[in-house]
């Protein structure tokens, strides 16, 4: 019995990228032969790829069947206008330090998040505008080195912070950089301030040799508390933009509840008017049904009843145009509002499922106390950390260092300060320095986490105590830790203060 072969499967036939030769070749043997097959097999090409030429062969002749670029024609970018080139230069001039990224993201960020310039351009802005400047540019002076000064006993002074991790991380991706604090919510860009004279830098305290550690930690918390007065409080600032954002939903609600009333009374006066209407309507039936002979009876009362309709149609006209008058300054009202909220509003972050982590390091020996956990995320609040710090807060412990966050300068961690008679350190707007070991802390514990991954908030409580005793028992390159692991280095600082 014979037997066939099977069908072989079909094949996608591949082509290989066609050469300039190989183009102008199928071209010129198919207008002699004027055979595209022939012409195609010769050149080892296939019949498609004359078809797909052919458009830039008739147009262009044998410069078409040239490469062209696939670079985008049109910058992503529109080009810079005169007030955008303005901002820049403020920007520029109220921060002289500012790098082009950091001029880019700032204006960004004025804008609502949206990419309006981008480093280069502003490098450009800035050179030009420095060849234009007739004056020599101002030269700011260094800041004169302070050597950074640590507690020398542990358990003396601890730096704390907080870091946002999402609830859910797979261990393969970073981690979402989000902070607690204003810049967490999306606030807008505040107004430059010209930075203070050297002089009224209260981190100078440190230099001076002569003093002490409690007393050089005690003359900045004295000159940080004089200069916040003098400037007034950052809480007040904050109440007084709550208060204007509770202000302005109090507006719009009442500006809807207008607009509810005004739609419920237009719905009566339409039921009103349809059963006028209708009323007319069969009115009119009703006097076309009727003979000559009593129409011409009731002539008079019809008349009545067309003037009494075009005074009805002149009422309807004129509430028609009351209410495109009155629209038209309930939608100006409405986007004046909303205008107003874009600056007042508070932009939520992506991700909604947030766990809040506060650092707490001790300044002297970077041991670290613990790492508390709150599943609140970001809206974790001072009598939560108050209760977290109570229970391990060293007994000893004198100073506390931490930012300008709401939690740590509301009035519930004022009084825990108080009870516990600490001193606290709160660091100086726009000087993250002064607090670097928790904000290194912060950054070591999302560098760990990052390579793990976790479910619920039980599975981070596991790996923050598993981080915790790692953390303490490693050894650190810090300079006075000296390849020594913090829980060593204490133990050597409590020996040498016995002796």
């Amino acid at each position: 019995m014979d037997t066939q072969p099977a069908a072989a499967s079909p094949t996608h036939v591949y082509f290989r990228p066609t050469t300039l030769g190989q183009r102008q070749l199928l071209f010129d043997l198919a207008e002699q032969t004027g055979n595209v097959s022939q012409a195609a097999h010769t050149a080892h090409v296939s019949r498609g790829t004359y078809y797909y030429w052919q458009a830039r062969y008739q147009a262009a002749g044998a410069a078409g069947l040239a490469e062209r670029s696939r670079a985008p024609h049109h910058p992503r970018i529109p080009a810079v206008s005169a007030e955008l080139r303005a901002e820049v230069l403020a920007y520029r001039q109220a921060h002289p330090r500012a790098g082009y990224c950091t001029i880019a993201n700032g204006l960004s960020q004025a804008h609502g998040w949206q990419k309006v310039i981008g480093p280069t351009k502003v490098r450009d802005l800035v050179l030009a505008a420095r060849a234009t400047e007739a004056a020599a540019p101002v030269v700011v002076p260094p800041a004169p080195p302070v050597k950074a000064v640590h507690a020398p006993q542990p358990n003396q002074t601890m730096n704390i912070d907080l870091c946002v991790v999402p609830c859910t991380h797979d261990g393969q991706h970073d981690l979402v950089p989000v902070s607690v604090g204003e810049a967490a919510v999306g606030l807008p860009l505040p107004e430059p301030v010209t930075p203070p004279a050297r002089a009224e830098w209260p981190g100078q305290t440190f230099a001076n040799p002569t003093l002490s550690y409690e007393d050089q930690m005690r003359e900045y918390v004295a000159k940080r508390t004089a200069k916040r007065l003098a400037k007034g409080q950052r809480k007040h600032q904050r109440r007084q933009k709550q208060a204007e954002r509770a202000e302005w939903h109090a507006r719009n609600d009442e500006l809807r509840l207008q607009r509810r009333r005004v739609r419920a009374a237009r719905q009566t006066e339409e039921v009103a008017w349809q059963a006028k209407r209708q009323a007319q309507r069969q009115a009119d039936q009703t006097w076309h049904r009727l003979s000559k002979r009593e129409r011409r009876e009731r002539r008079a009362e019809r008349h009545a009843q067309d003037q009494q309709r075009q005074a009805e149609w002149a009422a309807r006209r004129g509430q028609q145009h009351q209410r495109e008058t009155e629209d038209a300054a309930w939608h100006e009202t409405r986007r004046d509002l909303r205008t107003q909220g874009a600056a007042l509003a508070v932009a939520a972050p992506l991700v909604t499922a947030w766990l809040a982590i506060l650092v707490m390091v001790d300044n002297g020996t970077r041991r670290c106390f613990g790492l508390p956990l709150f599943t609140v995320g970001t809206h974790v609040t001072a009598e939560l950390i108050v209760a977290a710090m109570k229970t391990l807060c060293p007994p000893d412990l004198q100073f506390i260092i931490s930012d300008n966050g709401a939690q740590f300068i509301a009035e519930a961690f004022a009084n825990f300060v108080h009870d516990g008679e600490f001193v606290h350190v709160r660091i100086a707007p726009q000087r993250p320095c002064t607090n670097g070991i928790a904000e290194r802390m912060v950054r070591t514990v999302k560098e760990w986490l990052e390579t793990h991954s976790w479910n619920s908030p039980e599975d981070m409580e596991a790996l923050l105590a598993e981080f915790v005793t790692c953390y303490n028992d490693r050894p650190h390159q810090g300079a006075e830790l000296d390849g020594l692991s913090p829980n060593e280095f204490a133990r050597r600082l409590a020996d040498c203060s016995t002796c």
